[in-house]
């Protein structure tokens, strides 16, 4: 706002000034330096973002699972032998970069699984669209594993998984997704672990036609989550809690009836050529990654699919 300041200190010298000019002149001067100065305090006001937790989020279900630090920044959900928590976005998008700061559970988490995802709906409904991060807990001294997921009309099966190359419990540590029409990209602290790339043509494996909301919970998956469900959840260690700060969004929020992101605009960078594709940096780590840090790739799984699936025909590099 210094431009709008400096015009009208320099009017106001002006003023001082002898007149050598006409009092329409200065009215209208005066109107314009106003103008000026609107401007640049509104546009400054509307890029600070809303940091705390009730500008972004709604507590789905435990609000007794719920708590703040003091200054409403950091946010932590905690799990014991009686139930979870969750929380969800206020908006829906379609479209765009989401990231959040997670800290996971520490110790033996065996059974516990972290979530943070986007989906069309709030429930596992049959026809819903979702990007998933699942965090799946382990005996203590055993590395977390990362498991990514993307559903389409209800159908998953697409399932990922990951060693991280750091310890997600000792410190804040950035997830992120990036989606457009091109491509979903899942990130880790800025490195791409994970490229699903759309079709040009019609499809029913790629999710871009439903806005979503963006979601992150704590619950028992301990059938499941390690090594198959062999290993279950220490309920003694109880309560289990990962923690969450610095949520960023830049995409396009869903407003009915006729929303922006109904069809892409390329206005954005994150619907620009360079988002369509790797770049040659990501590509670099994407390699890395793909050598030492995949555990399981369904599209590596001939047993379960004898026929691979279309999409994974595709490639990430493209």
């Amino acid at each position: 706002m210094r431009e709008g300041f400096i015009c009208l200190q320099g009017l106001i010298s002006t003023k001082t000034m002898e007149q050598k000019a006409s009092s329409s002149s200065m009215a209208m001067a005066a109107i314009w330096c106003f103008i000026v100065y609107l401007t640049i305090a509104t546009t400054c006001c509307s890029a600070v973002s809303k940091p705390s937790f009730d500008d972004n989020f709604s507590i789905m279900w435990s609000e007794n699972h719920f708590k703040t630090s003091e200054d409403g920044q950091t946010w932590f959900l905690s799990l014991d032998n009686d139930t979870g928590c969750g929380f969800q976005t206020k908006q829906k998008y379609r479209f765009g970069w989401f990231s959040m700061k997670l800290k996971l559970v520490g110790g033996d988490s065996a059974g516990v699984v972290t979530a943070y995802y986007m989906c069309t709906e709030d429930g596992a409904g049959p026809t819903r669209d979702e990007l998933d991060f699942e965090f799946l807990g382990n005996r203590t001294g055993e590395p977390y594993l990362i498991q990514t997921n993307i559903y389409k009309n209800g159908t998953g099966n697409r399932e990922m998984r990951h060693k991280l190359w750091f310890d997600p419990t000792l410190d804040y540590h950035t997830y992120s997704i990036l989606w457009n029409s091109h491509q979903i990209i899942f990130f880790v602290d800025k490195v791409p672990v994970r490229v699903f790339k759309n079709a040009d043509y019609e499809n029913n494996f790629f999710p871009n036609q439903k806005p979503m909301y963006l979601f992150s919970s704590i619950w028992n998956a301990d059938d499941w989550a390690t090594r198959g469900g062999l290993e279950k959840t220490d309920w003694k260690k109880a309560p289990f809690v990962s923690s969450y700060k610095d949520f960023t969004v830049d995409g396009c929020q869903w407003k009915d009836p006729y929303p922006d992101c109904v069809s892409t605009t390329t206005q954005h960078w994150w619907d620009q050529y360079d988002a369509w594709h790797l770049t040659k940096d990501q590509k670099l780590d994407f390699a890395w990654v793909q050598r030492n840090l995949v555990i399981y790739d369904y599209c590596q799984d001939t047993e379960r699919f004898p026929t691979l699936p279309e999409e994974c025909s595709l490639s990430p590099w493209d």
